[in-house]
């Protein structure tokens, strides 16, 4: 039997999880998974076996139907406030449902169970929304909850992936096991460079941008610098980092490669023009993965465009693991 049963909220593909599992081994079990999004459900289902079936909507769901647990993973939707997007906080409504708001759902699962550790991750922008009101409501929640709580600001960089990502981390310990302080990790591994995560084989001609789009996103870039604005392509070098992958569509064009390992430039897709003679191409939904942390047995059951946005929505693993290490001396050393 494991020592310690957790929960995956808003789980996406499972990037906490794997952290979490990394860490703990066979000490961890999930006992109730909750993603909304059919797509990302595939790719868990994918990767991760369990004996139950993933729950959708989480405000759907009753507290009390949730198994007992010890850990709740929550990596609550960020885009409510994101730096990127309109900022509207607890005010964000989409599709009905309030993502700003959808934080309260982790609140309310937690009251009802109080479990030892409550562990959430977001965008660095939480910290000063709304001249830091937001991240002060999320804390002083989980201090009326019965909690003393943790947080800082890592980069992905600094824990073996070249990807500049920063991203702020929140631990709550209950306070009857809480320590005086907590320790989040130091930097691991910043060696790390693209050129470590790239294919090893010539990439197929569908990665590679046409000459018509190449020129589109070059005028694009000069109108934005005319104006004075930093939006635009860019090209990264082999032996640099990668800027933080993200859910939209820029996400692709501020990180391509000049890969001229590809001699058959037949397009394989329908394209305008011909496939650039420059090398540029996007990276691949792998390449995306590993600047994630995830191994390269982590199984990519979609097409790309599904996969694309996972993993830009996705946490980066050795992150997660590294911090859950020092959750899981917390509690060894309290003895629970």
């Amino acid at each position: 039997m494991a020592k310690y049963k957790s929960i995956d909220l808003f789980a996406g593909i499972g990037g906490i999880r794997l952290g979490f599992d990394r860490a703990f081994g066979d000490e961890i079990s999930t006992v109730f998974v909750s993603e909304w999004d059919e797509y990302a459900q595939k790719t868990y289902k994918a990767n991760f076996y369990d004996n139950f079936e993933i729950a959708g909507d989480i405000t759907k769901i009753n507290e009390k139907d949730i198994p007992q647990f010890d850990i709740c993973l929550a990596g609550f939707p960020c885009q409510a406030f994101s730096l990127a997007g309109k900022r509207q906080g607890f005010d964000d409504n989409y599709k009905g449902l309030c993502r700003g708001t959808l934080f309260m759902d982790v609140a309310r699962i937690c009251e009802y169970h109080k479990p030892r550790v409550i562990f959430c991750e977001n965008v660095k922008g939480l910290k000063i929304h709304d001249r830091g009101r937001t991240f002060e409501i999320i804390r002083k929640t989980f201090e009326d909850l019965g909690y003393k709580v943790f947080s800082e600001v890592l980069n992905s960089k600094d824990f073996g992936v070249p990807q500049n990502r920063e991203r702020i981390y929140i631990v709550a310990f209950r306070n009857d096991i809480a320590p005086e302080e907590f320790a989040f990790p130091k930097a691991t591994d910043d060696t790390k460079r693209i050129k470590d995560i790239v294919e090893e084989k010539p990439v197929p001609a569908k990665y590679y941008l046409s000459d018509v789009y190449v020129e589109t996103l070059r005028r694009h870039k000069a109108r934005h610098e005319a104006k004075g604005n930093g939006f635009g392509y860019e090209i990264r070098e082999w032996d640099g980092i990668a800027g933080a992958i993200v859910c939209g569509g820029m996400g692709r064009e501020r990180n391509l490669l000049i890969d001229k390992r590809q001699k058959n430039l037949t397009p394989t897709t329908h394209i305008k023009g011909e496939i650039n003679k420059e090398g540029i191409r996007k990276m691949t939904p792998r390449e995306w993965a590993r600047l994630q942390g995830f191994p390269d047995t982590f199984n990519l059951p979609l097409a790309d465009v599904h996969l694309y946005k996972q993993f830009g929505n996705s946490v980066t693993v050795n992150v997660i693991e590294a911090i859950a290490k020092q959750i899981k001396e917390v509690l060894e050393n309290v003895g629970v």
